[in-house]
């Protein structure tokens, strides 16, 4: 075996080993993710317009930002990983 193969079987088997914490890293950011949108959503819905009035559209890209905003929040850390 040559040091260059010593090398990239030692880098799989640190990938290997990183998977799981990234598996858990990534539910821990969409969950964050989904709450953001919903609550991004249901915030933008005012009191006392009927449901065929709301600008739907606006309200769904609107939440999309937001979860999308979470997720890259997520990326400076996220204590439920930590």
């Amino acid at each position: 075996m040559s040091t260059d193969d010593h090398t990239i079987l030692c880098f799989e088997d640190e990938a290997e080993q990183d998977l799981p914490a990234a598996r858990g890293w990534w539910r821990a950011a969409l969950r964050r993710a989904v709450k953001t949108v919903a609550q991004t959503a249901v915030a933008l819905i005012p009191a006392g317009i009927g449901i065929n009035e709301l600008p739907w559209l606006a309200v769904a890209g609107s939440a999309a930002l937001a979860g999308l905003l979470s997720i890259l929040t997520s990326i400076a850390g996220l204590p439920e990983v930590a």
